[in-house]
């Protein structure tokens, strides 16, 4: 087995990465093995140097690809350089000194309450298994922040109406519990109860199923969400990550402490969750604005 096939079942099977994730890095690193037997007519991804790796760079920036795909490529050439150090192939990256490209940072515009009411509350959902899915699939979001790959994997034996837990499984494969409120479990009971009827089930062990009884795909999930928030919401991006996004944003602007938002997201360090500060931050000043005395002289 080559160490490209190699790389990408790593990813997969032990990284718990997505098929559409693992692909793209197995193209980015084809993308950079064509462009070493061009210009140094090798091929052999092992015996690179950081000369190497700068010329793909600027020809990349020359070609008009944009910092932040640039850095993305690289990203995916120092996971599989790192693949091959644990693996004992390779004694040092020939990435260890590299630099990030500069990108600008990009504001990403979490839904309002009242984007969210109109979806849960005022949208007409599909009659039967679609719609009772659907409509739990953006609520599951909403009210756990959950990642895309986690719901999608999620499993029959983690949800616990008992309890009222989800055990998720996060990356690197770590586990998290992430509470359930009431109204979410009523609708659970009722998906379950849909889900029972349908014709043939394939992947029993996972819990959201397509009609024809396989588990969920990333674009599936992405063209759910796209297509529902698309009716109440003129935002440029709808996405699962928005949703999480929102749910981190509606509980700081709540009073929720970032210690505890962090633990419900499964960051492993505080500096991940303090990105989502800043949409907190104009609520944030319109409550100091009511009730700072000095505001109102």
């Amino acid at each position: 087995m080559d160490n490209l096939k190699a790389f990408q079942e790593y990813l997969q099977l032990e990284k718990n990465y997505s098929l559409h994730t693992v692909t793209a890095y197995g193209n980015d690193l084809l993308f950079f093995q064509e462009f070493l037997k061009n210009n140094f007519d090798q091929d052999l991804l092992e015996n690179v140097n950081y000369s190497m790796i700068r010329s793909w760079i600027v020809s990349m920036v020359d070609t008009g690809i944009s910092n932040s795909s640039v850095n993305r490529k690289i990203a995916s050439l120092k996971a599989f350089y790192k693949f091959l150090l644990k693996t004992k192939q390779i004694e040092s990256s020939p990435l260890l000194k590299h630099k990030s490209l500069k990108t600008p940072k990009k504001l990403q515009i979490p839904f309002s309450e009242n984007e969210l009411d109109m979806v849960l509350n005022n949208l007409k959902f599909p009659e039967g298994y679609e719609g009772i899915r659907d409509k739990l699939i953006i609520d599951l979001f909403y009210t756990t922040g959950i990642r895309r790959i986690e719901l999608i994997n999620l499993k029959m034996q983690n949800v616990d109406l008992q309890n009222g837990t989800l055990k998720v499984l996060g990356k690197r494969n770590k586990e998290r519990i992430v509470p359930i409120i009431p109204i979410l479990a009523s609708q659970i009971k009722l998906y379950l109860s849909e889900r029972s009827h349908l014709e043939s089930i394939k992947d029993v062990d996972y819990f959201f199923l397509l009609l024809k009884g396989v588990k969920l795909n990333d674009s599936f999930v992405y063209r759910l969400i796209n297509h529902y928030f698309s009716h109440v919401s003129e935002k440029v991006k709808k996405s699962p990550h928005i949703l999480r996004h929102t749910f981190a944003t509606h509980l700081l602007n709540n009073g929720a402490d970032l210690n505890s938002v962090k633990e419900l997201l499964g960051h492993a360090s505080l500096a991940s969750t303090q990105v989502y500060t800043h949409s907190s931050l104009s609520e944030l000043k319109k409550i100091y604005g009511q009730a700072h005395p000095r505001n109102k002289k």
